[in-house]
């Protein structure tokens, strides 16, 4: 049984994440279209669609990476990020798959260090699906 988070639905470019980032204005927000933009960007064969309210980014159909604006902070969170390399000590939680980054208005991020976090994601998940 695979351990992948499959998204059928997931497409190129959903309408329903560029409504909830439009609904999400502000520092809060654009935090997270800053880093949503980075997964998108990742390549030609992400997708994306809103899962538990929050935008999703998919490699085809496999969950790499969220992003999630809460009152205070934003969450840039990743599927399998408990197998991640993490160098820079980015990386929050306890779950048995899931970690993320906790980013706040005013307080410094070292982003080329979440840009390659991101991208490690990204290549992780396409190992992974290259592996089923």
């Amino acid at each position: 049984m695979s351990q992948l988070f499959l998204f059928p639905g997931a497409v190129r470019r959903d309408p329903a994440v560029e409504s909830w980032l439009r609904e999400h204005p502000g520092e809060l927000g654009a935090i997270a279209q800053r880093w949503l933009e980075v997964m998108r960007g990742c390549g030609s064969d992400v997708r994306e669609l809103l899962h538990d309210g929050h935008p999703t980014a998919c490699v085809g159909e496999a969950a790499f990476g969220y992003v999630n604006a809460f009152k205070a902070h934003v969450n840039v969170g990743f599927f399998r990020g408990a197998e991640l390399s993490d160098p820079d000590g980015l990386l929050e939680g306890a779950g048995k798959f899931m970690r993320h980054v906790k980013l706040m208005p005013g307080r410094e991020v070292n982003a080329p260090a979440l840009v390659k976090l991101i991208q490690t994601a990204y290549a992780d998940m396409k190992r992974r699906l290259e592996a089923e």
